[in-house]
């Protein structure tokens, strides 16, 4: 098993664990917000819910999505101007590929997340709240269309949270049983 000495770990800037962070929290509790509204409906949760805390998760879910995409734009310009850290111990082979394959994917779906999002809400003739503003619609009213949409922004939430699971399990294998400081490359920590 190898092992390694922490302090030595090559890490990723500041600002991009920062950015990684914050993001993991967001989607959490984009998914915690989500998840209730789509089940239930919008006339679903003002039964469960009430209409005032219904009309606030709602404008929060939207928010919470745009942040997301202004994120994941801000983190593809962090990596390119920083760059990746290299490995402390080399990864395996098929570690690696599926690494990068998860990564990949994680960043793909977090773009069109809330962009079919904002498309199926636009379309469905809703608001697209950003706190308390209101941003323009990118699609034209199609309730159809809308329904479609939605159903595809529900299959990337799980789709997402799958590979959060992942990624999560690739993590805590690297910092509990490889011990090889895969972990500390984004930790927040000194």
């Amino acid at each position: 098993m190898p092992t390694r000495n922490v302090v030595d770990v090559p890490r990723y800037h500041l600002s991009q664990r920062l950015v990684h962070w914050l993001m993991a929290a967001l989607v959490l509790l984009a998914v915690a917000i989500g998840t209730p509204l789509g089940l239930l409906g919008f006339e679903g949760a003002r039964e469960a819910f009430g209409s005032a805390l219904t009309d606030l998760l709602y404008i929060s879910h939207k928010t919470i999505g745009v942040l997301l995409l202004g994120f994941i734009s801000l983190r593809v310009i962090l990596r390119l101007v920083f760059g990746k850290p290299p490995y402390a111990v080399p990864l395996p082979t098929l570690q690696r590929r599926v690494s990068r394959i998860v990564h990949a994917l994680l960043y793909v779906l977090l773009i069109v997340m809330p962009l079919l999002g904002w498309s199926a809400t636009a379309s469905g003739g809703f608001p697209i709240n950003f706190f308390h503003w209101e941003l323009p619609p990118i699609l034209s009213r199609n309730p159809d269309l809308s329904e479609q949409l939605f159903f595809w922004h529900a299959v990337t939430a799980w789709s997402i949270l799958g590979l959060v699971v992942l990624h999560v399990a690739g993590a805590t294998y690297h910092w509990r049983i490889r011990r090889d400081g895969v972990m500390r490359r984004m930790s927040l920590l000194p």
